[in-house]
């Protein structure tokens, strides 16, 4: 009998590997990047638009880059947002810092959103894209139940506190300015105006989009396939600046069928970047194959198994290439 028991959990324990694979990055701590993305899949259902994360907007003072959370544009405004992952008491020290429950100090938020909407009106403006003064605001949204800012905090406008988030309306915290409709007047213009718009954002720079099981993400930079000479070969000709997602299909657990990894190559289509075009191109290569990827804000380049990181109920890895 107690053999019996041990082979079932023996048993169970090869199928939930196989099918679950093991924790990811357990080093990497993916919930800055997973509530940027849910913040902004909500803000997309409340307002509609269509929210870009991850954005790099250069900063021509500095000469660095914006790295901006969230940047929502509607058919009203631009709303570029701060996702601060806070939980618990968060105060604010002598300096003008965020100082979390571990004593931990971090740059005020109001004052990066605040600089990241002047970066990017001006951005916008050496694209050719000029907006009325103070149609592209900035929040910091704290999403999570538990976290309770200082009253010094939450006094700011620009401040969304949990409570405030959840029960948040289109028209709350200053409401939305119907701009567009006063800065081109015509419907049809007004249609121009937002595809012109769209298009900037979709071709600027933007970190990269490792998708793994549990829907969880990463936000960094792609760096290369690693695996066999003949499957490099293969994939040297696919190039960055015309690909845009790949998807990862991983074989028969059984070995049944094709035992290659299925690339999907889909291109790069700034109109509808979800769109699975029919030129997508399929590339085999053997299931050991690896990701190398760079996280944002870790030095450690992550060696990612493909086979072995694939969700169990898609069956898939997505790789954005930003």
């Amino acid at each position: 009998m107690w053999l019996e028991i041990l082979c079932g959990l023996v048993f169970y324990s090869f199928f939930r590997k196989v099918l679950n694979g093991e924790d990811d990055f357990p080093d990497i701590d993916t919930s800055d990047s997973d509530a940027s993305f849910a913040v902004a899949a909500s803000l997309e259902k409340r307002y509609g638009g269509k929210a870009f994360v991850g954005l790099r907007i250069p900063d021509a003072d500095t000469g660095t880059r914006q790295n901006m959370d969230v940047v929502l544009v509607t058919k009203r405004e631009v709303m570029v947002v701060a996702v601060r992952n806070f939980s618990g008491l968060v105060a604010i020290d002598g300096d003008g810092n965020w100082v979390d429950k571990k004593h931990k100090s971090h740059p005020n938020p109001v004052i990066e959103v605040r600089r990241q909407v002047a970066v990017l009106e001006s951005y916008l403006e050496q694209r050719g894209m000029l907006l009325p003064k103070g149609h592209v605001i900035g929040r910091v949204i704290l999403p999570y139940s538990n976290c309770r800012p200082a009253y010094s905090i939450y006094s700011h406008p620009e401040v969304i506190s949990s409570h405030e988030w959840k029960e948040l309306k289109p028209e709350s915290r200053g409401g939305f300015s119907n701009w567009i409709k006063r800065v081109v007047g015509k419907s049809d213009m007004q249609d121009g105006f937002y595809q012109k718009l769209h298009f900037i954002l979709s071709t600027s720079p933007m970190w990269d989009r490792l998708e793994l099981k549990s829907n969880k993400n990463i936000l960094g930079e792609f760096l290369k396939f690693k695996g066999y000479q003949q499957d490099m070969q293969a994939l040297k000709n696919v190039k960055r600046s015309k690909v845009g997602r790949f998807i990862i299909q991983k074989p028969s657990i059984f070995g049944l069928g094709n035992s290659r990894l299925q690339l999907l190559c889909i291109p790069r289509d700034y109109q509808s970047e979800d769109a699975l075009s029919d030129e997508c191109k399929e590339i085999a290569v053997e299931p050991s194959t690896e990701v190398l990827f760079q996280p944002l804000n870790s030095n450690k380049v992550k060696e990612v198994e493909a086979f072995k990181h694939c969700t169990c109920n898609s069956q898939w890895v997505g790789l954005h290439i930003c």
